[in-house]
Protein backbone atom coordinates (compact mmCIF):
# COMPACT_ATOMS: atom_id res chain seq x y z
CA UNK A 1 0.00 0.00 0.00
CA UNK A 2 1.28 3.36 -0.75
CA UNK A 3 2.89 5.11 1.73
CA UNK A 4 0.56 8.96 0.98
CA UNK A 5 -2.29 6.29 1.52
CA UNK A 6 -1.05 4.93 4.89
CA UNK A 7 -0.34 8.27 5.91
CA UNK A 8 -3.85 9.27 5.27
CA UNK A 9 -5.30 6.13 6.74
CA UNK A 10 -3.43 6.99 9.93
CA UNK A 11 -4.34 11.08 9.92
CA UNK A 12 -8.14 9.84 9.82
CA UNK A 13 -7.82 6.95 12.61
CA UNK A 14 -5.82 9.62 15.39
CA UNK A 15 -8.69 11.96 14.30
CA UNK A 16 -11.44 9.65 14.85
CA UNK A 17 -9.47 8.50 18.29
CA UNK A 18 -9.27 12.03 19.40
CA UNK A 19 -12.60 13.76 18.25
CA UNK A 20 -14.77 10.61 19.91
CA UNK A 21 -14.61 12.13 23.35
CA UNK A 22 -16.18 15.81 21.64
CA UNK A 23 -18.75 13.00 19.37
CA UNK A 24 -19.84 12.26 22.12
CA UNK A 25 -20.26 14.81 24.63
CA UNK A 26 -22.24 16.60 21.98
CA UNK A 27 -24.49 13.68 21.21
CA UNK A 28 -25.04 13.49 24.45
CA UNK A 29 -26.01 17.40 25.25
CA UNK A 30 -28.68 16.58 22.41
CA UNK A 31 -30.34 13.52 23.95
CA UNK A 32 -30.55 15.71 27.53
CA UNK A 33 -32.23 18.40 25.37
CA UNK A 34 -34.78 16.28 24.09
CA UNK A 35 -38.21 17.02 25.58
CA UNK A 36 -38.47 13.88 28.24
CA UNK A 37 -41.82 12.43 27.19
CA UNK A 38 -45.16 12.47 29.21
CA UNK A 39 -45.71 9.02 29.49
CA UNK A 40 -42.20 8.12 31.03
CA UNK A 41 -43.06 10.93 33.16
CA UNK A 42 -46.07 8.86 34.12
CA UNK A 43 -44.09 5.52 34.43
CA UNK A 44 -41.50 7.62 37.20
CA UNK A 45 -44.76 8.77 38.71
CA UNK A 46 -46.27 5.35 38.87
CA UNK A 47 -42.68 3.29 39.19
CA UNK A 48 -40.43 5.44 41.34
CA UNK A 49 -41.36 6.99 44.64
CA UNK A 50 -37.52 8.25 44.95
CA UNK A 51 -38.07 10.37 41.86
CA UNK A 52 -41.66 12.51 44.38
CA UNK A 53 -39.11 13.07 46.82
CA UNK A 54 -36.32 14.33 44.94
CA UNK A 55 -35.30 18.35 44.98
CA UNK A 56 -36.93 19.98 41.49
CA UNK A 57 -33.01 20.35 40.57
CA UNK A 58 -32.08 16.48 40.74
CA UNK A 59 -35.62 15.44 39.36
CA UNK A 60 -34.36 17.78 36.27
CA UNK A 61 -30.94 16.02 35.54
CA UNK A 62 -32.66 12.72 36.46
CA UNK A 63 -34.57 12.75 33.65
CA UNK A 64 -31.75 14.20 31.62
CA UNK A 65 -29.87 11.33 32.51
CA UNK A 66 -32.86 9.07 32.22
CA UNK A 67 -32.63 10.30 28.17
CA UNK A 68 -28.54 9.50 27.54
CA UNK A 69 -28.95 6.49 29.53
CA UNK A 70 -31.74 4.84 27.21
CA UNK A 71 -30.36 6.32 23.97
CA UNK A 72 -26.99 4.48 25.14
CA UNK A 73 -27.95 1.22 26.25
CA UNK A 74 -29.77 -1.67 24.63
CA UNK A 75 -32.07 -3.94 26.44
CA UNK A 76 -32.90 -7.31 26.35
CA UNK A 77 -35.48 -9.37 27.10
CA UNK A 78 -34.75 -13.32 28.03
CA UNK A 79 -36.99 -15.82 28.48
CA UNK A 80 -39.66 -14.53 26.02
CA UNK A 81 -40.09 -11.14 27.92
CA UNK A 82 -40.55 -8.36 25.79
CA UNK A 83 -39.19 -5.32 27.01
CA UNK A 84 -41.59 -2.18 27.32
CA UNK A 85 -40.96 1.85 27.98
CA UNK A 86 -42.12 0.90 31.39
CA UNK A 87 -38.97 -1.64 31.54
CA UNK A 88 -36.46 0.61 30.56
CA UNK A 89 -37.57 3.62 32.26
CA UNK A 90 -38.07 1.95 35.52
CA UNK A 91 -34.72 0.19 35.55
CA UNK A 92 -32.69 3.73 33.61
CA UNK A 93 -34.42 5.93 36.62
CA UNK A 94 -33.07 3.80 39.17
CA UNK A 95 -29.42 3.53 37.53
CA UNK A 96 -29.52 7.03 36.84
CA UNK A 97 -29.86 7.99 41.20
CA UNK A 98 -26.10 6.97 41.61
CA UNK A 99 -25.01 9.50 39.00
CA UNK A 100 -26.41 12.59 39.87
CA UNK A 101 -24.55 15.67 40.77
CA UNK A 102 -21.13 13.63 39.66
CA UNK A 103 -18.85 13.21 36.67
CA UNK A 104 -20.81 11.56 34.09
CA UNK A 105 -19.47 8.80 32.20
CA UNK A 106 -22.57 6.74 31.88
CA UNK A 107 -21.36 3.34 33.52
CA UNK A 108 -19.06 3.25 30.75
CA UNK A 109 -18.29 -0.04 30.36
CA UNK A 110 -22.08 -0.91 30.35
CA UNK A 111 -23.37 -2.01 26.85
CA UNK A 112 -26.58 -4.04 27.59
CA UNK A 113 -29.20 -4.59 30.65
CA UNK A 114 -30.75 -8.45 30.14
CA UNK A 115 -34.45 -8.56 32.11
CA UNK A 116 -35.31 -11.58 33.22
CA UNK A 117 -39.30 -12.10 33.99
CA UNK A 118 -38.48 -13.26 37.41
CA UNK A 119 -35.22 -14.59 39.22
CA UNK A 120 -32.95 -16.71 37.04
CA UNK A 121 -30.58 -19.35 37.25
CA UNK A 122 -26.97 -19.24 36.72
CA UNK A 123 -24.39 -21.96 36.98
CA UNK A 124 -21.04 -21.22 37.66
CA UNK A 125 -17.95 -22.91 38.48
CA UNK A 126 -17.34 -23.03 42.37
CA UNK A 127 -14.36 -25.16 43.86
CA UNK A 128 -15.04 -27.09 47.24
CA UNK A 129 -12.93 -27.98 50.17
CA UNK A 130 -10.84 -29.81 48.28
CA UNK A 131 -9.70 -27.75 45.39
CA UNK A 132 -12.21 -30.03 43.06
CA UNK A 133 -14.67 -27.48 40.76
CA UNK A 134 -18.44 -28.34 40.75
CA UNK A 135 -20.92 -26.74 38.66
CA UNK A 136 -23.23 -24.88 41.31
CA UNK A 137 -26.27 -23.19 39.90
CA UNK A 138 -27.66 -20.10 42.04
CA UNK A 139 -31.10 -18.53 42.08
CA UNK A 140 -30.33 -14.44 41.15
CA UNK A 141 -32.35 -11.62 41.27
CA UNK A 142 -29.53 -9.52 39.29
CA UNK A 143 -25.57 -9.51 38.53
CA UNK A 144 -23.54 -7.38 37.41
CA UNK A 145 -20.60 -8.23 34.69
CA UNK A 146 -17.51 -6.39 34.40
CA UNK A 147 -17.71 -7.36 30.08
CA UNK A 148 -20.41 -5.02 29.85
CA UNK A 149 -23.72 -6.43 31.10
CA UNK A 150 -26.24 -6.22 33.82
CA UNK A 151 -28.70 -9.16 34.45
CA UNK A 152 -32.12 -8.42 36.20
CA UNK A 153 -35.12 -9.53 37.32
CA UNK A 154 -37.86 -7.92 36.50
CA UNK A 155 -39.75 -8.58 39.14
CA UNK A 156 -37.76 -8.19 41.52
CA UNK A 157 -36.76 -4.68 40.18
CA UNK A 158 -40.61 -3.34 40.23
CA UNK A 159 -40.40 -5.02 43.87
CA UNK A 160 -37.60 -2.96 45.22
CA UNK A 161 -39.00 0.44 43.45
CA UNK A 162 -41.80 -0.01 44.74
CA UNK A 163 -40.61 -0.26 48.42
CA UNK A 164 -38.71 2.58 48.66
CA UNK A 165 -37.60 2.16 52.31
CA UNK A 166 -36.45 -1.44 52.95
CA UNK A 167 -32.92 -0.66 52.27
CA UNK A 168 -33.07 -3.71 49.16
CA UNK A 169 -33.31 -2.75 45.61
CA UNK A 170 -31.82 -4.82 42.94
CA UNK A 171 -30.88 -2.08 40.79
CA UNK A 172 -29.53 0.28 43.08
CA UNK A 173 -27.44 -2.61 44.08
CA UNK A 174 -25.90 -3.85 40.61
CA UNK A 175 -25.06 -0.31 39.40
CA UNK A 176 -22.91 0.26 42.18
CA UNK A 177 -20.88 -3.22 41.69
CA UNK A 178 -20.75 -1.41 37.68
CA UNK A 179 -19.42 1.91 39.05
CA UNK A 180 -17.09 -0.28 41.27
CA UNK A 181 -16.27 -2.19 37.88
CA UNK A 182 -14.97 0.88 36.08
CA UNK A 183 -11.60 0.32 37.69
CA UNK A 184 -11.77 -3.48 36.59
CA UNK A 185 -11.91 -5.68 39.58
CA UNK A 186 -14.74 -4.92 42.09
CA UNK A 187 -12.88 -4.79 45.16
CA UNK A 188 -15.33 -2.24 47.16
CA UNK A 189 -13.53 0.98 46.29
CA UNK A 190 -14.64 2.64 43.09
CA UNK A 191 -12.87 5.65 41.24
CA UNK A 192 -12.22 8.46 43.95
CA UNK A 193 -11.93 11.93 43.13
CA UNK A 194 -8.35 12.47 44.77
CA UNK A 195 -5.63 10.02 45.19
CA UNK A 196 -5.62 10.79 49.05
CA UNK A 197 -9.54 9.79 49.72
CA UNK A 198 -8.41 6.42 49.47
CA UNK A 199 -7.01 5.87 52.76
CA UNK A 200 -9.65 7.64 54.54
CA UNK A 201 -11.88 5.28 52.56
CA UNK A 202 -10.20 2.03 53.20
CA UNK A 203 -10.56 2.71 56.94
CA UNK A 204 -14.28 3.42 57.17
CA UNK A 205 -15.27 1.40 54.85
CA UNK A 206 -12.55 -1.80 56.75
CA UNK A 207 -14.29 -0.83 59.84
CA UNK A 208 -17.54 -1.09 59.07
CA UNK A 209 -17.02 -4.61 57.00
CA UNK A 210 -15.32 -6.17 60.30
CA UNK A 211 -18.27 -4.60 62.67
CA UNK A 212 -21.40 -6.44 60.38
CA UNK A 213 -19.00 -9.57 60.20
CA UNK A 214 -18.73 -9.92 63.86
CA UNK A 215 -22.17 -9.12 63.72
CA UNK A 216 -22.85 -11.92 61.28
CA UNK A 217 -20.84 -14.40 63.42
CA UNK A 218 -22.58 -13.19 66.58
CA UNK A 219 -25.95 -13.75 64.77
CA UNK A 220 -26.95 -9.59 66.55
CA UNK A 221 -29.47 -7.54 64.20
CA UNK A 222 -27.82 -5.73 61.79
CA UNK A 223 -28.94 -2.47 59.65
CA UNK A 224 -27.08 -3.53 57.12
CA UNK A 225 -27.96 -7.25 55.24
CA UNK A 226 -25.57 -10.26 55.99
CA UNK A 227 -24.84 -10.24 52.49
CA UNK A 228 -22.97 -7.42 52.82
CA UNK A 229 -20.10 -9.38 55.16
CA UNK A 230 -19.18 -11.79 52.07
CA UNK A 231 -17.10 -9.59 50.47
CA UNK A 232 -15.95 -5.92 50.61
CA UNK A 233 -17.81 -5.49 47.02
CA UNK A 234 -21.02 -6.87 48.25
CA UNK A 235 -20.64 -4.65 51.03
CA UNK A 236 -19.95 -1.37 49.03
CA UNK A 237 -23.09 -2.48 46.95
CA UNK A 238 -25.30 -3.13 49.78
CA UNK A 239 -24.46 -0.11 52.05
CA UNK A 240 -25.38 1.83 48.59
CA UNK A 241 -28.92 0.50 48.87
CA UNK A 242 -29.18 1.29 52.53
CA UNK A 243 -27.61 4.66 51.52
CA UNK A 244 -30.75 5.68 49.30
CA UNK A 245 -33.01 3.98 50.71
CA UNK A 246 -32.72 4.37 54.66
CA UNK A 247 -30.35 7.20 55.11
CA UNK A 248 -31.11 8.42 58.45
CA UNK A 249 -31.16 5.16 60.07
CA UNK A 250 -27.43 4.62 58.17
CA UNK A 251 -26.64 8.12 59.63
CA UNK A 252 -28.09 7.08 63.35
CA UNK A 253 -26.20 4.09 63.05
CA UNK A 254 -22.93 4.48 61.14
CA UNK A 255 -22.44 8.71 60.72
CA UNK A 256 -18.83 8.12 59.24
CA UNK A 257 -20.15 5.65 56.53
CA UNK A 258 -22.93 8.12 55.80
CA UNK A 259 -20.60 11.10 55.16
CA UNK A 260 -18.06 8.96 53.47
CA UNK A 261 -20.87 7.93 51.05
CA UNK A 262 -22.18 11.80 51.22
CA UNK A 263 -19.64 12.47 49.58
CA UNK A 264 -18.91 9.94 47.11
CA UNK A 265 -22.03 10.22 45.10
CA UNK A 266 -22.41 14.08 46.46
CA UNK A 267 -25.76 13.86 47.53
CA UNK A 268 -27.34 14.24 51.07
CA UNK A 269 -30.82 11.78 51.25
CA UNK A 270 -31.18 12.90 54.72
CA UNK A 271 -32.47 16.18 53.04
CA UNK A 272 -34.78 14.66 50.91
CA UNK A 273 -37.82 13.60 53.17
Amino acid sequence: MPLFILTILATLLIGFIIGKPYWRAWQRKQYMAKPFPETWRRILKQRMPYFRVLPADLQLQLKKHINVFIAEKTFVGCDGLVVTDEMRVTIAAQACLLLLNRPNYYYPKLEQILLYPAAFIVNSPQPDATGIVHEQSRVLSGESWGQGKVILSWADTLDGAAHPNDGRNVVIHEFAHQLDQEKGQATGAPFLARQGDYQQWSTIMQDAFLVLQQQVAMGQHSLIDYYGASHPAEFFAVITEVFFEQPHQLAQIHPELYHLLSRFYRLNPLSWS
